[in-house]
């Protein structure tokens, strides 16, 4: 027999028991150790009349009335920042000692740690900031006071203290423009 009939007759075996694998319309592959009539029902795949119809969003029938929106007379995250859990408020009165002692390096701890209980407390960002500018890294201070002023929402006290740090810290690093820039934002508060 030559290389290609041997070839030939190899792929037809293969093919042969792949196809012996294969299960006809309707039939299940899996057949229990008791043989297949011991084999649970499949499930049906037909609706029942009893259960409710339940719809897709893109196949809901249309409303001719808006839904009202619930409104509440507290501000959101936008708005407002998170207030200082009695946790976070502890780690920050640490690290403010520290700070006042000189240990920058041990007051950023702290304030990272207060930072993961409220992370969207804009006071926690401005500490962290003040913390990294008492350690003399003043990118990642400039970045905390902006991530800050973010989430200081409509908070006008919080506000121009963010934006009178970020000229401090702008100025620090020579960026005399943008130290103009903040203070002017922080006046016109």
């Amino acid at each position: 027999m030559s290389r290609q009939g041997v070839f030939h007759a190899g792929m037809l075996a293969a093919l042969l028991s792949l196809a012996g694998c294969a299960t006809g319309p309707g039939e299940s592959i899996y057949v229990p150790a008791g043989g297949p009539e011991s084999a649970p029902e499949p499930p049906r795949t037909t609706e029942s009349k009893d259960e409710p119809q339940v719809w897709r969003k893109s196949e809901q029938p249309e409303t001719s009335e808006p839904e009202q929106v619930q409104r509440s007379n507290k501000p959101s995250y936008r708005d407002a920042g998170d207030e200082l859990s009695p946790a976070a408020l502890s780690l920050v009165r640490d690290a403010d000692n520290l700070l006042q002692s000189g240990d920058a390096q041990a007051a950023i701890v702290r304030l990272e740690r207060a930072q993961r209980i409220a992370p969207r407390s804009a006071e926690v960002y401005f500490k962290l900031s003040e913390a990294y500018v008492a350690d003399n890294k003043l990118g990642p201070a400039e970045q905390f006071t902006l991530k800050g002023l973010s989430l200081a929402g409509n908070d006008t006290r919080l506000q121009r203290a963010g934006w009178l740090l970020l000229a401090d810290i702008r100025r620090a690093r020579g960026n005399v423009a943008g130290a103009s820039q903040a203070e002017e934002r922080a006046s016109a508060l």
